[in-house]
């Protein structure tokens, strides 16, 4: 039998104020690193170690108030893939995928730091080269075909040829998508060409 008078364990009303800061503090840290983490998504795309078109019109916008402010050059170059429609036809959508991702670990790894890469759709991908006009990029475009004819790609052992049709456009003030369009015309003038 318990006395009246017993009223259980005094709580400490300043401690439990202090528990409870806690607690939300580690709260909102956890809903920042998730908010980071989602925005970090968003700009990066699914499947291979790029940009996204979003984080890559992000990363041109940036780029491009930059070249305007301090008066740099920058270039863009604008990729189709050649020979990706015949990897899915005949090795299949798993072979085209592990290209992609092959493709844009190249790219990466023949650009600089502060240059950026980004997947614009299916199978087309863009570079951006900061402090570069358009002869680094005509010679970048060069190097970067070269690199993609030259690199064995294989899936389940079956070897499949990739090249990439180029389009550089050097950045004169124009907006973003402006700026991809022209990139992108000038890749398909390439391409046609040949």
């Amino acid at each position: 039998m318990t006395d009246a008078t017993d009223i259980g364990p005094v709580i400490d009303p300043q401690a439990a104020n202090l528990v409870e800061i806690a607690r939300l503090r580690a709260e909102v840290e956890a809903l920042r690193a998730r908010a980071e983490a989602a925005e970090a998504a968003a700009e990066h795309d699914v499947l291979t170690p790029v940009l996204n078109r979003r984080g890559f019109v992000a990363a041109m916008t940036r780029t491009m108030a930059y070249c305007t402010r301090f008066k740099v050059p920058a270039v863009l170059l604008y990729l189709d893939l050649d020979g990706f429609k015949r990897v899915n036809d005949t090795l299949g959508h798993a072979a085209g995928d592990a290209a992609l991702v092959r493709v844009a670990e190249l790219l990466l790894e023949n650009v600089r730091a502060t240059d950026a890469v980004g997947r614009l759709g299916g199978d087309e991908f863009g570079l951006l080269l900061l402090n570069a006009g358009p002869d680094e990029g005509r010679e970048k475009a060069a190097g970067l075909k070269a690199a993609l004819e030259g690199a064995d790609f294989r899936y389940d052992g079956q070897p499949a040829a990739l090249g990439g049709s180029f389009g550089v456009r050097a950045f004169t003030g124009q907006d973003a998508e402006t700026w991809l369009a022209e990139a992108d015309a000038a890749m398909w003038v390439r391409k046609r060409g040949r």
